[in-house]
């Protein structure tokens, strides 16, 4: 049976990253206590030294330039399927001779 992913919130993200400075214990030790992915908390802190307050958003969500990101990149996709289309018209729609 598959195993159902969990997403952490941002809040449970910012608290776990404390963690390390108040228990004494590594990072590590703390992902597999937690049950967390091997290097999680490590991710998480070099993501919220990067981006500041916009980091770990949690739940799997994006950084509004990661969903502008991927939007674009769904855009651009339907655009080029369009294009063969049109191609594709195009090459039919000529009488051959």
């Amino acid at each position: 049976m598959k195993k159902e992913r969990r997403q952490p919130t941002r809040e449970f993200k910012l608290e776990i990253l404390h963690l390390p400075e108040t228990s004494g214990k590594s990072a590590n030790v703390l992902d597999e206590g937690l049950g967390l992915g091997k290097g999680c908390i490590l991710r998480w802190k070099t993501e919220t030294e990067g981006s500041g307050p916009r980091a770990v958003p949690g739940h799997g969500r994006l950084t509004p330039e990661q969903e502008l990101l991927r939007q674009m990149e769904q855009d651009l996709k339907i655009v080029r399927q369009e294009r063969d289309i049109l191609k594709a018209v195009a090459i039919f729609s000529h009488p051959s001779g």
